[in-house]
């Protein structure tokens, strides 16, 4: 694995809490393309998916083949009520959880990266993997986000 990826990993702390700078509440829970997630529900899913990320990292990492078991994230965005949450401090836990885990990456030897864990779904994933997983993660649902601030008339200045 390219241990560039874990400074890849890094920089994305700051661009949810940047990507949501300037909205106002009315702009977070808009729905500028229907039957998507909104700004907040896109915040928020940012926010669990890496507070998961974290633990199938440290797993990964820490123990013999650990089970990654998949979750529904329609279902959390519905049941653990993403609509109610706030936004702006589910940005801030973001950039906390990936500096974190950042750091605790680059500890890591570089053997480590090699290590398996199954994942329900996907099978097989290397923690180098993973790593990689959640920095695309973080840009696939960015893309999203700015095009939501651009139809609301709020792009952001790149």
């Amino acid at each position: 694995m390219d241990r560039n990826i874990i400074e890849l990993y890094a920089q994305g702390a700051e661009l949810v809490t940047r990507a949501i700078a300037g909205l106002t509440p009315a702009d977070f829970v808009a729905f500028p393309v229907p039957n998507t997630w909104s700004i907040q529900q896109i915040v928020i899913h940012l926010q669990d998916s890496d507070l998961i990320a974290a633990d199938r990292m440290k797993r990964i990492a820490a123990e013999d083949c650990p089970l990654i078991v998949n979750y529904d994230e329609t279902r959390f965005a519905e049941r653990l009520q993403y609509h109610k949450a706030d936004p702006m401090l589910a940005g801030q836990l973001f950039s906390l959880n990936r500096k974190v885990t950042a750091a605790m990456l680059r500890t890591l030897p570089d053997e480590t990266f090699d290590r398996v864990g199954v994942h329900t779904q996907k099978g097989k994933l290397t923690l180098g993997d993973v790593v990689q997983m959640y920095y695309d993660h973080l840009h696939h649902h960015l893309k999203f986000l700015y095009h939501k601030r651009h139809l609301l008339g709020k792009p952001l200045a790149m």
